[in-house]
């Protein structure tokens, strides 16, 4: 599958903010890192979460200690989040990959990086390019955690059908290794829709 021909990574999401932040709090945080939670770090951190959505994983991540970023560049996804989860402590950013320009003027290096549904969006130069700076903003030690969709792409959208050997390859020019993979069936019951979850971690 070769994604729409929009030019825009976020493209459709505007659009439908409100239905996607339904569907998002819709299922948990643990349910959708269960396989690689326990690679989650143990103590308070510093925590990343690229293309947040609604904040649920940003949330529940505060929620346990961590110091979060949340970053979003879908305006109406992060207001509502904003609202939604104003009683925990989590900075949100509007930024998006590849470049990450507001994350990196932070000048903080982050424990864990969290990309849900987020790296499909991206074209293979977008990939590439996206991966550098991945590998700058993770700590030394840092778990970065990508979920890949494949099948269909919905109307509207712009995706690609990301392979998790390219992922682990691209992790691996950057010096992140691959620490874990797995696939599962999709959460919501699309027909079609798979997801695989790629664990890279970088030396500590």
């Amino acid at each position: 599958m070769t994604g729409t021909n929009s030019t825009s990574s976020t493209a459709g999401y505007a659009e439908a903010a409100e239905a996607l932040v339904e569907q998002y709090e819709s299922v948990t945080f643990a349910d959708v890192h269960r396989e690689v939670l326990e690679l989650f770090p143990e103590r308070p951190g510093a925590v990343l979460d690229i293309g947040a959505g609604s904040g649920r994983d940003a949330a529940a991540l505060a929620a346990l200690g961590h110091a979060v970023v949340a970053v979003e560049p879908t305006a109406g996804l992060r207001e509502r989040g904003r609202v939604i989860h104003a009683a925990r402590p989590v900075e949100w950013l509007d930024d998006e990959l590849p470049e990450l320009r507001a994350v990196r003027t932070l000048g903080r290096r982050f424990d864990l990086v969290l990309l849900t549904a987020v790296w499909m969006h991206l074209d293979a130069g977008e990939r590439a390019a996206g991966m550098e700076a991945l590998g700058r903003v993770a700590a030394p030690g840092g778990l970065v955690v990508l979920t890949l969709r494949h099948g269909p792409v919905p109307a509207g959208r712009r995706m690609f059908d990301v392979s998790v050997d390219e992922t682990v390859e691209l992790g691996r020019e950057q010096g992140l290794s691959a620490v874990h993979v797995s696939g599962r069936a999709d959460l919501h019951g699309r027909s079609g829709v798979r997801w695989s979850t790629v664990g890279l971690r970088r030396a500590g």
